[in-house]
């Protein structure tokens, strides 16, 4: 049996695409959204309690191939995917989703650079994540918007907390950076195109846009297309 770890709009391709093929497989979910949509095939919710937990899980249920298909951000379980399979000995692939093009923008490593680099004053749309406020709580001097796919309270001295789930359109993110008056764009160099209109909109009005840069991840073999996962996943 494969299994895939998910929560992502790839991880669920990948696993239609094994549903087709006839395969074996189990998806595990960690159980970060609230209400995760529903899903036709079989799955698994919450974490597996570090690298070893993982290589116990992997012996128990005799998985044969392990797929990391989880967000690009997500630095330890990808960490700890490697680990476990280097321990027990299963194949792993890791399915690595095209970053966006960062012309233009600014780069920094970490949220708490993107907290520094917000200036005094500014109106910030922050989508990050709901785990990843932190760094920006301290920051009474700026009014956020935050977007998240559960409910929640604003953190904020000074914001607004919006509920909403992708894929977004270049003309809905424009109004929505119009009205909100926005200076400012926070995001992550997540990829993909579900949520690449806040970056158009944000170009097209001329909002200043702070991106974090993905973590740097332990070398694995790796492909960016759900085919070639496909294709592994049938070889192995």
């Amino acid at each position: 049996m494969i299994l895939i770890l998910g929560g992502t709009r790839d991880a669920h391709q990948i696993a239609l695409g094994l549903e087709r093929a006839g395969m074996n497989f189990v998806v595990s979910l960690a159980g970060a959204t609230r209400k995760p949509v529903e899903r036709s095939y079989a799955t698994r919710i919450g974490g597996f309690g570090g690298a070893d937990g993982l290589v116990e899980y992997l012996c128990k249920e005799e998985i044969t191939g392990l797929i990391d298909a989880t967000h690009p951000f997500a630095e330890n379980i990808s960490r700890s995917a490697v680990e476990a399979a280097t321990v027990s000995g299963v194949p792993v692939v890791r399915y690595v989703r095209p970053a966006w093009d960062v012309s233009g923008f600014q780069c920094v490593r970490d949220l708490d650079a993107a907290a520094r680099a917000l200036p005094s004053g500014a109106r910030a749309f922050l989508t990050v994540g709901g785990k990843s406020l932190a760094p920006f709580i301290h920051r009474s001097d700026v009014w956020f918007l935050f977007r998240g796919v559960d409910p929640m309270e604003s953190p904020f001295a000074q914001g607004e907390a919006l509920i909403q789930r992708p894929p977004f359109v270049l003309e809905a993110e424009i109004a929505l950076m119009q009205e909100r008056g926005i200076t400012h764009l926070v995001t992550k160099n997540s990829g993909g195109e579900q949520t690449r209109a806040k970056l158009d909109a944000a170009t097209k009005l001329g909002i200043s846009v702070i991106m974090v840069v993905r973590p740097v991840l332990p070398v694995v073999e790796s492909a960016s297309t759900v085919s070639d996962i496909l294709r592994w996943a049938a070889a192995i």
